[in-house]
């Protein structure tokens, strides 16, 4: 097992202890260590004095845990490392959820939305040691196809609109405030799901208590999955409802006067509610999750002397 595996069956085994540790990982300023020090801290932390560092701090944690694969022990790429998704997908998740009166922009910010979101999913799955951050043609396909679908389904609203020529204050409102949160909720998950298909087909690395391999399980695979796409949903669904429900709690109330300030207002609230999603979203669920052993498939039953066994969630 991983020795950021390792940290995480230690720590972090209920929700806040989790939030508390990803509020602390999540600094953006470790996008500038080199692969060089990203290797050395992670090497470092499997040392016996390093084991209880973290609760002070320890900046090797951070940069393990935050740059370095819990599955495979590769350093992942800067652009899809879980400190880099808000400061990347800030602006486009503000460009996608504006009320776009035609289809063409609409399209345009889902599909670099729907790109890297699939993109971070991929990188951050659970795969196997030997796979490290390889891709099978068969799942660069699907990808190209969840990003095709999402791209199009994102911008729905906007493609109704124009072919009904739909005009009226209350229908504008409908399809511009409350569709497009059960369609970005629908596709966070929806994106998980066949991104990481392979998971649930071809199963993952489960471990016993001590850490030991024990072999490769689908039902593990496919509750990781399912548990990644429902922290998805939860981040990009909340973040489509808190900044409408704000804007209409401010005009219902005639707190905002100005129709000019609606837009910033929006941007901003769209923004911090990101923010704040992405460590809870992250938190939802263990990083090493458990398997019951009735859950589990019946040649692997035996392996689970605990009564479970543990997998590797993604991210």
């Amino acid at each position: 097992m991983d020795n950021n595996l390792l940290f995480w069956k230690n720590e972090g085994k209920t929700f806040l202890s989790r939030l508390r540790i990803w509020f602390s990982v999540l600094d953006p300023r470790s996008l500038l260590s080199s692969d060089a020090e990203i290797k050395k801290a992670h090497s470092l932390i499997g040392s016996s004095e390093k084991r209880q560092s973290y609760v002070d701090g320890d900046e090797d944690w951070k940069l393990s845990l935050s740059s370095v694969h819990a599955g495979t022990g590769v350093i992942l790429p800067t652009v899809f490392r879980p400190q880099a998704f808000f400061p990347i997908s800030a602006p486009l998740v503000v460009a996608s959820f504006l009320p776009h009166t035609t289809v063409k922009p609409a399209l345009f910010w889902q599909f670099f939305l729907q790109s890297y979101v699939a993109g971070f999913n991929h990188a951050n799955r659970s795969s196997l040691p030997d796979q490290g951050l390889k891709t099978s043609l068969k799942q660069a396909l699907l990808i190209v196809g969840s990003v095709a679908y999402a791209t199009c389904a994102g911008a729905i609203p906007q493609i109704v609109m124009k072919r009904l020529i739909l005009s009226t204050p209350a229908v504008q409102m409908f399809f511009r405030s409350i569709l497009p949160i059960p369609i970005s909720a629908s596709l966070g998950y929806f994106n998980v799901i066949v991104v990481r298909s392979e998971e649930a087909e071809n199963g993952i690395q489960v471990f016993d208590y001590d850490g030991n391999s024990v072999g490769v399980s689908k039902a593990a695979g496919a509750k990781a999955v399912q548990e990644t796409g429902l922290s998805r949903a939860a981040l990009l669904g909340t973040t489509a409802a808190v900044p409408n429900l704000v804007l209409f709690l401010l005009q219902k109330g005639r707190f905002l006067r100005s129709p000019l300030l609606l837009a910033p207002i929006r941007h901003i609230s769209t923004a911090i509610v990101l923010g704040l999603m992405i460590p809870v979203s992250f938190s939802l669920y263990p990083q090493l999750g458990t398997i019951k052993k009735e859950n589990l498939e019946k040649e692997m039953q035996p392996a689970a002397a605990s009564g479970q066994l543990f997998y590797h969630k993604g991210l």
